[in-house]
């Protein structure tokens, strides 16, 4: 059993961890991978039996796509995987042996935990922390536990190297769709251990006050370049696949997780390069489809924290990326911090537009122009959108040259009202007083982004600099998408925040 949240990725992720893409394998290069799936004190109803499947999976996608040699994956599986040696390895073989420039992968698969937080560091009190093989029940908590103040001290060793830190386990001390008196007893497929002592209580209070509570708590720290994957949001469950027979399970996000990267499944555009934000919405639609197959499972959420400029970013090197080109599109190597773990990005800033935002187009939101969408420069047109789901409106157009122009909101609307239901809004309205007219050569699209939820975006996109200022496409984009994909915290289940996105291409003679 296995339930894994994501609020260690919130703190670490935001540390030192970038992903690794294929390359060839240097010397200094190194990947740690953890699996405890049997513990020495647990009782046999917490045995976990996907880890050690994780495990062979993970060395296959280092090895296979990733470009690490075998030799330099260490792996830790159970009985090998005590405090002191899991401790041991990541300062002497992931820190010691590496310098600045080297790729450093650090994978665990397992039971996740809380414990009392000693050094008045976390708002909610309690410490996240890794189960090693022998973790022991103590009087009132966890004793031997990983803490996450340990692994953050590792990580901020490794300061220059490109990290990787995936973790496939669950935080939740009272998780909300699982009675405690449940989870004290183990659910199967359930990745985490509850506090010893655990009891009932009020389950909407508890829900309530946890989620306030997980909202504060370590600083972010993306902004230092730092990428992460967790398997779901604060408090929810990771699982092990029990649909499987025993034997053949795995994490569930681990195995969506590597079957993004192995093939072109999460290629969300066919333009031959899997990015950042299509992985990430692959392995939700994959966690989304666990779920609904089973009663007990609730929402699962994965999480991605990164720098918002990275999320069209290729998660593995394209096919054909060193010649320029190869499958459906032409790429070109992103801007990185390290020249020798180079990622790409599709060289046409209108394709990329999908890598950035990862979600495909279901028709939930449709645009339309009044006139034929090749045009003449100086034609005078009018832009309507339709959303069946309704919400705030954010809308860009996002030009060849990789510039783009937020058309809304914009200080010109009388009002900045959300769209209805199946109700177009059409720009400029009789109260603009001008009218939209073409302008330039090339292709262009606009990109309109409809959000359900009551998010702020006031921060990412100012009504002040609608219709104004030229921005940087794909920082735009990137940072409206980073804020999309943060957790949505009024309702007492945590969930994704619900929004969904139209395109329109036109042309410019």
């Amino acid at each position: 059993m296995s339930g894994r949240g994501n609020r260690w990725f919130s703190r670490l992720g935001a540390l030192v961890c970038v992903t690794a893409l294929a390359a060839p394998a240097l010397a200094a290069d190194r990947a740690l991978l953890i699996g405890v799936g049997n513990y020495e004190n647990l009782p046999a109803r917490f045995v976990l039996n996907g880890p050690r499947n994780d495990l062979r999976a993970m060395q296959a996608l280092l090895t296979d796509r990733l470009g690490f040699d075998a030799s330099s994956i260490r792996v830790l599986q159970d009985e090998q995987a005590t405090r002191a040696e899991i401790l041991a390895s990541m300062n002497t073989w992931l820190v010691d042996g590496t310098k600045p420039g080297d790729r450093v992968y650090l994978y665990f698969s397992g039971h996740g935990l809380q414990v009392k937080d000693t050094d008045g560091d976390e708002a909610d009190g309690l410490d996240e922390a890794l189960a090693p093989f022998d973790i022991a029940e103590g009087g009132t908590d966890w004793q031997g536990a990983i803490l996450d103040d340990e692994v953050d001290g590792m990580l901020g060793r490794l300061n220059g190297r490109a990290v990787t830190m995936v973790v496939d386990a669950c935080y939740s001390s009272a998780v909300s769709h699982l009675r405690v008196e449940d989870s004290a007893a183990g659910i199967e497929g359930a990745r985490f251990l509850p506090r010893p002592g655990a009891k009932p209580v009020e389950q909407a209070l508890t829900r309530g006050i946890r989620i306030d509570l997980a909202v504060i708590d370590k600083p972010q720290l993306v902004d230092a370049g730092v990428t992460a994957w967790s398997a779901a949001a604060p408090y929810q469950v990771v699982w092990d696949d029990v649909r499987l027979p025993a034997p053949d399970r795995h994490g569930v996000f681990t195995s969506a997780f590597i079957a993004g990267q192995m093939d072109s499944s999460a290629d969300g555009n066919g333009n031959g390069l899997t990015s950042n934000a299509e992985l990430l919405e692959f392995v939700k639609a994959q966690s989304s489809a666990y779920c609904a197959s089973q009663d007990m499972c609730g929402n699962l959420d994965p999480q991605l924290e990164i720098k918002a400029q990275t999320l069209g970013d290729s998660v593995v090197a394209p096919d054909g990326a060193a010649a320029g080109g190869g499958g459906q599109g032409i790429y070109q190597p992103a801007s990185s911090e390290s020249a020798a773990h180079l990622a790409y990005q599709d060289a046409n800033a209108i394709d990329a537009v999908s890598d950035i935002v990862g979600k495909t187009e279901n028709g939930d939101v449709e645009l339309s122009i009044d006139r034929p969408t090749t045009m003449k420069a100086g034609e005078v047109f009018k832009l309507t959108v339709t959303s069946r789901s309704g919400g705030d409106l954010l809308l860009f157009d996002v030009g060849a040259r990789g510039k783009a122009t937020q058309i809304f909101p914009n200080e010109f609307a009388r009002t900045i009202t959300p769209l209805a239901p199946d109700v177009p809004l059409t720009l400029p309205d009789d109260y603009y007083g001008f009218d939209f007219e073409a302008s330039g050569e090339g292709e262009s699209v606009f990109v309109a982004l409809v959000v359900s939820d009551a998010v702020d975006l006031s921060e990412v996109a100012p009504k002040e600099r609608g219709l104004k200022v030229e921005l940087n496409a794909r920082e735009t984009l990137g940072e409206v998408v980073a804020r999309l994909q943060k957790t949505w915290t009024d309702d007492l289940d945590r969930r994704g925040i619900r929004w969904s996105i139209g395109t329109l291409p036109y042309r410019v003679e």
